[in-house]
């Protein structure tokens, strides 16, 4: 199966030019206001779950650190498309320190999958795609106890380590694929990090609120939001369905979407809106009729993706070939 692209020259053709034109323009102001936002959060859970100690609260400030943790992994990805600072040095820079050297990867490691998977979506030329068919955990349709299984398995952190692994395999890059980055500048900033963490002895909090986050509720709404946009009930016909837009309520968008993430199918048509004005960018294609007759828009992840990962349309994603 080839994936049939649409003319999305002739869908923005059908759009207002100067409001069209300004879904681009980036605010590096609002960027960094978000990725403060997030620290400040973690911060204060944590403040919170230490100071109030109870066996009730810390599973609540493991959910919150992994949901914020993911929320700076969701600003990464706009970086990634060099949506945040308009100098791509510090771009980079200033992403890999503030949100992802914390979370021990770097966006030179993921650029390179990303902007290939947008460039052969859901073909075999997609390394997402390749590495998710035949996975269990991506193969649907599958019960809805199957798959909250599935999800909660990572608060034993079994399924968060192996996810770590897995993501260390597919981004690692060796030979040819290596992946050239700051190398010095990243072992500075662990030296400082963990010097620090030393020097102050709080290793114990460390392990608690970040490295346990980290290896179950991190990873855990990564794969809900990985599936969310790719998987489940999906036509893969064309742009239109080949992803999905999850609307997602107010508490899932603090937990599972943050940053607009949920317009997937958006993102996908135009990458370089940044996460601040995909609301915008839906709300002028929903205006055309193709759109909203065509694109697969999802109300919620807790009932309406729920419910489409059970459907039984398509047993499993298929390649293209």
């Amino acid at each position: 199966m080839q994936i049939a692209f649409n003319d999305t020259k002739a869908l923005s053709a059908q759009l207002d030019s100067s409001e069209f034109k300004a879904l681009f323009k980036t605010n590096s102001y609002i960027h960094a206001f978000s990725i403060l936002f997030n620290w400040v959060i973690i911060a204060a859970t944590i403040i919170w779950s230490i100071n109030y100690a109870s066996p009730w609260l810390y599973p609540i400030a493991v959910i919150i650190v992994g949901a914020r943790m993911h929320a700076l992994a969701i600003l990464m990805h706009d970086a990634t498309h060099y949506r945040f600072l308009k100098n791509r040095v510090w771009n980079d820079r200033l992403s890999n320190y503030l949100t992802m050297y914390p979370i021990f990867t770097s966006i030179e490691k993921y650029r390179p999958n990303h902007l290939s998977h947008h460039q052969h979506l859901n073909t075999d030329e997609d390394p997402d795609w390749v590495a998710k068919l035949g996975n269990r955990a991506f193969t649907f349709p599958k019960s809805k106890s199957e798959f909250l299984l599935s999800v909660a398995s990572y608060f034993v952190l079994y399924q968060g380590i192996s996810d770590a692994f897995w993501f260390l395999k597919r981004f690692g890059g060796k030979g040819k694929n290596a992946v050239k980055e700051p190398v010095a500048e990243k072992i500075v900033f662990y030296l400082l990090m963990f010097g620090a963490i030393t020097f102050f002895g709080v290793w114990k909090y460390y392990l608690l609120y970040w490295v346990v986050p980290y290896f179950s509720t991190f990873f855990m709404f990564q794969y809900i939001r990985s599936v969310a946009e790719h998987f489940g009930e999906l036509a893969y016909e064309n742009d239109l369905n080949s992803s999905r837009t999850v609307k997602p309520s107010l508490i899932e968008r603090f937990l599972i979407a943050p940053h607009n993430v949920g317009y997937h199918l958006e993102h996908h048509l135009y990458p370089g809106v940044p996460y601040y004005n995909l609301p915008k960018l839906h709300d002028m294609l929903m205006e055309q009729d193709e759109y909203k007759s065509t694109a697969h828009i999802t109300e919620t992840y807790t009932f309406g993706l729920l419910n489409e990962l059970g459907k039984i349309e398509r047993q499993e994603a298929m390649p293209a070939t």
